[in-house]
């Protein structure tokens, strides 16, 4: 039986400043919230929160983690409130607990190795505070001790989870004596007669065990000492499960597992490594092909080591590495980390990753380190998946987001199909909007129509490269599938000029000569670059059909001809040439009002005559493409063009006199004013003024910005 005296006595071997006070409290606490509620071994629940109390101790942790782990199921009780919890013992000690409750809610369900690894770090992610995860490490631990009085079932998937998840989160911690323990105790469920078989042949009991490894380790030290080598030794019996793993790998028997024993040896060169491989097998008799030199020839992950297995003391065979302290860094902190190939290495784990599980045992070192208490605000507060979020399936499947994604995303990660006819979302029960950010943990079922479509409006906030590629290649292709449309009937609309059918045309040899010569597969991509604006009817036509064809419309004037026909015979004042010809009636385009100077494009219209537009008109690009014509300015005639300016000025005496001075000093005529004084201060002027062109209307904008109190002048294209 443990009792709460037992773990004050265990803190007060590394903290000797602890408020004794404040575990009895939780432990009267705790008592209250569990009145009356057994464990599954039929004693009072309070054994359980004492037990793993007792867990962390070990672990020296401060007073807080402790006090969390004898209250951490006090909340699912449901005598006590968190009001209640969190007057008596602190917001800090209620966040900590309602955060494990969230995670001990969610229903774990064995599945694929990619899935396995999302679910651990989702287990991460969602805890923040290294504290919380060290009370459910612990609060594991003690399950898994008295796992027999569950039932069979529950037993199983008990220990399924605690394989796949709980032990891999203590390794990556780096606290493997945990580790250990909770494989053992998982593998004695899951294998019972492979643990007994093992726990049978391998008679040593576990104190003998422990004695073995430490007369062994004193004496390595003692021969490092007696040859002046400093070196930092230790030693570790391996445990049943991980013997387990190593004959399933292989499949070897127990006789030809050469590392039960192993020793670790620490120095400082590598000719001290070598020194004591000879010193070594000097000693002990080596077995003949158990030698290994990582140091000559690492392995392609960067590990070096040098390991030798020999018969130790008592006739016991005993594996020794050797190593030099930098080699132990980067075998224990880089690529080749021990927790990521003692796992499997079937989940490929980022260097990111790497570091942030690194920082994790870096941060428990300085935990059992400590002589102060340890600072919720310095060191257990932690991010470890910022880019991350890991939320469910309706079945209980974890996916991996990147942070920010939305159901949209959520929905390309199940199938493509899913995320092309998702109309809604509910998150955990509630309808959401398909915008609604996702949280880590949050259970999600798409809603899905056969009528929906992706919108283009999804690429502004979806937030995964699968949903924007979808998206994007679903609005590309239906453009393409409007261009198409459009471009057959511009062809087939320029094809009847000849008096040909687009069946007749298409019928015609050099109608497939001309789409190969023009670089195309198919008649659909030609009909998409007519349509998209990339090529003119016109150009298809005079490839397509054959030279008599197109000789029978030599001399008749076209659509074209015969508007620049007419035009031409009208007398015009324009400054614009087309195609050579001048004198032709033309106006100019409201939407953007362009200057000579200014680079321009025609727009034959339908009963109008010719429309001169600025070339980066808007209105013109998204017109027909084989209505535009080449057009120029005529800059040798020297005429006037009316433009519309506006300033935004200080409200104060003079500023109009002073701009409009700016303008007749620039040579420029204002055929209209509007002035309007704002509630700020501030005046907005409107001028319509006459300039022959774009660098006379820059100059006059030059001259109105010297004016003190102008703030902004721009010009107005409509």
């Amino acid at each position: 039986m443990i009792t709460i005296e037992d773990i004050i006595e265990q803190q007060r071997n590394y903290d000797s400043q602890a408020d004794q006070n404040l575990l009895i409290r939780a432990r009267d606490f705790c008592i209250r919230s569990h009145h009356g509620q057994k464990s599954p071994e039929g004693l009072d629940y309070l054994q359980h929160s004492l037990e793993v109390a007792a867990i962390l101790a070990r672990l020296k942790v401060d007073e807080t983690t402790l006090v969390v782990g004898i209250l951490h199921d006090t909340l699912t009780s449901g005598r006590v409130s968190r009001d209640e919890l969190s007057t008596e013992f602190g917001q800090e000690i209620l966040d900590l607990i309602e955060v494990g409750k969230k995670i001990s809610s969610i229903q774990y369900r064995q599945s694929d190795q990619q899935q396995v690894e999302s679910f651990r770090k989702m287990f991460v992610a969602m805890a923040r505070d290294l504290r919380v995860i060290l009370v459910y490490l612990a609060d594991r631990l003690s399950d898994m001790r008295h796992i027999d009085y569950r039932k069979e079932l529950e037993q199983i998937s008990y220990s399924h989870e605690t394989l796949e998840i709980y032990a891999p989160l203590a390794n990556r911690l780096g606290i493997s004596w945990l580790k250990g323990e909770l494989e053992d105790l998982a593998l004695k469920v899951l294998e019972p007669d492979k643990y007994a078989a093992l726990a049978q042949r391998i008679t040593a009991h576990k104190e003998e065990r422990s004695e073995y490894v430490e007369e062994v380790r004193e004496q390595i030290c003692k021969l490092l000492e007696k040859n002046n080598l400093q070196g930092e030794v230790t030693g570790r019996f391996k445990h049943f499960y991980s013997v387990y793993r190593k004959m399933e790998r292989t499949g070897v028997g127990l006789d030809q597992i050469y590392d039960l024993t192993a020793f670790r040896v620490l120095v400082n060169s590598v000719r001290e490594c070598y020194e004591v491989l000879g010193l070594v097998h000097a000693t002990w008799k080596p077995i003949p092909g158990r030698f290994k030199d990582y140091i000559a020839m690492p392995k392609t992950n960067m590990y070096q080591s040098l390991h030798t297995t020999v018969i130790g003391p008592f006739g016991k065979r005993m594996e020794v590495q050797i190593r030099t302290r930098e080699m132990h860094r980067i075998a224990e902190e880089g690529i080749a980390a021990h927790w990521k190939y003692k796992e499997g290495g079937a989940v490929a784990v980022t260097g990111r990753d790497d570091k942030r599980f690194n920082w994790l045992r870096q941060v428990l070192e300085w935990q059992r380190d400590m002589s102060t208490e340890w600072s919720a605000s310095d060191t257990s507060f932690i991010d470890l998946f910022p880019e991350e979020v890991y939320v469910f399936t309706p079945n209980g499947d974890v996916k991996e987001l990147p942070q920010g994604a939305c159901p949209i995303d959520f929905a390309y990660a199940i199938h493509t199909d899913v995320g092309q006819q998702c109309v809604g979302a509910r998150i955990n029960g509630k309808l959401c909007p398909l915008k609604t950010v996702l949280k880590n943990g949050d259970i999600v079922e798409v809603l899905t129509s056969a009528h929906q479509t992706p919108s283009k409006d999804w690429l502004s906030f979806v937030k995964t490269p699968k949903a924007r590629n979808k998206i994007r290649h679903w609005v590309k292709a239906e453009q393409r599938d409007r261009s198409i449309e459009i471009g057959r009937e511009l062809l087939e609309k320029e094809l009847r000029k000849h008096q040909y059918s687009m069946k007749r045309a298409m019928a015609l040899e050099s109608f497939s000569r001309a789409v190969n010569e023009l670089g195309f597969k198919a008649a659909d991509d030609v009909f998409a670059a007519i349509g998209y604006g990339k090529l003119s009817a016109g150009q298809v036509v005079s490839c397509a059909l054959p030279k008599d064809a197109l000789k029978q419309q030599i001399g008749k004037p076209g659509t074209l001809g015969k508007v620049l026909g007419k035009l031409s015979r009208r007398k015009s004042q324009s400054d614009i040439l087309i195609g050579g010809i001048d004198n032709v009636m033309v106006r100019f385009a409201n939407c953007c009002n362009p200057l000579p100077g200014e680079p321009v494009t025609g727009f034959i219209t339908r009963g109008r005559g010719l429309t001169v537009h600025a070339k980066n008109c808007p209105q013109v690009l998204a017109s027909e493409v084989e209505r535009r014509i080449d057009v120029d300015w005529d800059m040798q005639r020297k005429t006037t063009r009316p433009v519309k300016i506006q300033v935004i000025c200080s409200d104060q005496k003079g500023m109009l006199v002073g701009i409009s001075g700016a303008i007749a000093n620039a040579d420029a005529n204002i055929c209209s004013a509007s002035v309007h004084a704002r509630g700020d201060r501030k005046g907005t002027n409107l001028f319509e003024i006459d300039v022959e062109n774009l660098e006379h209307l820059n100059r006059v904008i030059r001259g109105i910005k010297k004016v003190k109190g102008v703030i902004r002048v721009e010009r107005i294209r409509n």
